[in-house]
Order: structure tokens, then sequence, then C-alpha cells
């Protein structure tokens, strides 16, 4: 089936860990738990690390576990309350490999469309993806849970072997494989369910060109 999608990934994906955005999320998210649920700090970072390894976040262990003590809304507006511009500036090499991809461009995150629309503007790349998929289009189902992938394709209309999936965590890439898309790793080592692993989200451009080969040539043949 011929490619149509590259679905990227936001935060630490379509820019570095070392840019510090994330970090500051992290302590953001701590801070919430020590105030809404009263917690000491330590609580509150062992509790967010916990619900990341058993949920993928923190949001999706708080609404298995507490949903009745958490305002969804009044949560993502605090944790991603972060002064976006200070961390990130706009990335010409970025923009260039992502403008050569001849495919269709689209975000796929757990946080908020505000907050991708932030981060997309900060690195100067907003124009060139058609849409965000972001945790309220999910309905409020995150990454790594399967229900998420499938709402992916039911609201882009498209099956898994159609989307290239570019993200930094591999437990993110594993349901997308099983739904048939092919999967790139940004920054990690290989493993079960990544297809491809680059060091740098700039390598995507060239992987994608390369795996778009065979089609061409048979569209020739």
């Amino acid at each position: 089936m011929p490619l149509t999608y590259t679905v990227f990934d936001l935060d630490e994906t379509l820019y570095p860990t070392s840019a510090g955005l994330m970090q500051d999320v992290a302590r953001r998210i701590t801070r919430w738990l020590e105030h809404h649920l009263g917690m000491d700090p330590e609580e509150a970072s062992r509790l967010r690390e916990v619900y990341i390894h058993r949920y993928g976040t923190t949001l999706g262990g708080l609404l298995a576990e507490r949903a009745r003590e958490v305002d969804v809304e009044d949560y993502l507006a605090f944790v991603h309350d972060v002064p976006v511009e200070a961390y990130l500036r706009p990335d010409p090499a970025l923009r260039a490999m992502l403008t050569a991809i001849p495919l269709r461009r689209v975000v796929f995150t757990n946080s908020t469309a505000e907050h991708a629309a932030r981060v997309l503007n900060a690195l100067g790349i907003a124009d060139l993806f058609e849409r965000v998929v972001d945790i309220r289009a999910l309905n409020f189902i995150h990454k790594p849970r399967r229900e998420a992938y499938e709402r992916l394709l039911t609201l882009l209309d498209t099956p898994g072997p159609a989307c290239i999936l570019i993200d930094d965590r591999a437990v993110n890439l594993q349901p997308a494989k099983q739904l048939g898309m092919t999967t790139v790793l940004v920054n990690g080592q290989p493993q079960d369910g990544v297809d491809f692993v680059v060091s740098s989200v700039l390598e995507v451009g060239p992987l994608v060109h390369a795996l778009l080969k065979p089609f061409s040539t048979d569209e020739r043949g």
C-alpha cells in the first residue's frame, strides 16, 4: 500500500530532549500533584514515575486511578503553562527536511492543541502540518493505548499501512506497528515494534525518501 502520511510525535521528537522544555513540564506535573493531591515533593515525583511506567503518562494514571480528584482541563492548562519560546527557536534545517517530505504531515500528541501550536510556531514549522491530533481529539485516550492509534486512523480516514509514525519513545511505537504502521524511533535503540532508528529527526526525511523508492519503481513499471 502506498504511504500517505508521516505522523510525528511532538515533544522531544521534533526537537531534542536537551532543549529542556519537557523537564519544565515534568516539574509542573509534580507541582500539580503536590497541590491537588496533598503530597510532598518526593511522594509526587514517585507517583509520577509510577504512573508513567504503568500507564504511559501521568494523566493516564490519574484518570485510571483518581478520576474523581482530577479536573482534566485544569491539569492540562497548569502543566503546559511553560515559556515554550524560552526553550525553542526556529529551526531552518528541520523546516527544510519536513518541506522535502512528499507526504501529508500530521502531529500526534498526548498534549493539547494549544501547546502543540506554541511548539510548532516556536520551531517555525506550524504551517507544514495539516492537523494536530491532540489529547482532546483522542477523547483523552493517550498513547500508548491502542485505542488512541485507532482513533488517529479514524480521524485521518486512512489504514495503518499508509502511515509512518515517528516518536522518541519505543513504547509509543509498538501499538502503531501492530496496526500496520511503519515505525521510526528517534534517538533510541532497536527493539520490538521499531522498524527504523534514527539519531536525529533530521534523518527522517532521507529515510522517507528511501521508503518511497519502491513505490516510484512500481509506478514506472
